[in-house]
């Protein structure tokens, strides 16, 4: 490959689960970088602070080669942009995912004409994973140990001690 593409994958991770695990792996194959694009999320109130999130998704995808972490804030497309993306990778894991996320990929299609989005869906064993799920259900003291990383369920039995 002469020219490998450059995707970038953004998200709050907040936190990164199996899913997101998933999609990056199989971005990692398909793509010559993965930019796992960590949001500010100046609009959302996030469990992790921006540091813990980063922290997180770096930990966890530190094995893979062709795959890093960088953090964003403003539009998604200007990081893509300048980052030299080529492709911005999406997870898909059902048809309202798939309603919000086709809109969501025609505007960056407006606003930037030479990325593409590409959808995946993840292995169904993580299909219906997502990290609000998760933060709800162990706020609620349940066990989400299977839908994350030890690590990151570390961090989040961590947080939850915390007053």
């Amino acid at each position: 490959m002469s020219n490998p593409v450059i995707a970038v994958y953004p998200g709050t991770f907040d936190p990164i689960t199996l899913g997101h695990l998933d999609i990056i792996r199989r971005g990692a194959r398909l793509f010559g970088t993965v930019v796992v694009a960590v949001a500010a999320a100046h609009h959302k109130k996030t469990m992790f602070s921006l540091d813990e999130r980063l922290d997180a998704v770096r930990e966890a995808v530190q094995l893979l080669g062709n795959v890093r972490v960088e953090s964003f804030s403003g539009l998604v497309r200007d990081f893509a942009v300048a980052q030299g993306a080529g492709a911005m990778l999406r997870g898909v894991r059902s048809v309202t995912d798939f309603d919000y996320e086709t809109q969501l990929a025609g505007m960056n299609r407006a606003l930037a004409p030479d990325v593409d989005t590409v959808f995946l869906t993840p292995d169904s064993r993580y299909q219906y994973i997502s990290s609000t799920l998760v933060r709800e259900i162990a706020t609620l003291k349940g066990d989400v140990a299977q839908f994350v990383t030890p690590e990151v369920h570390a961090r989040l039995l961590a947080k939850l001690q915390t007053p």
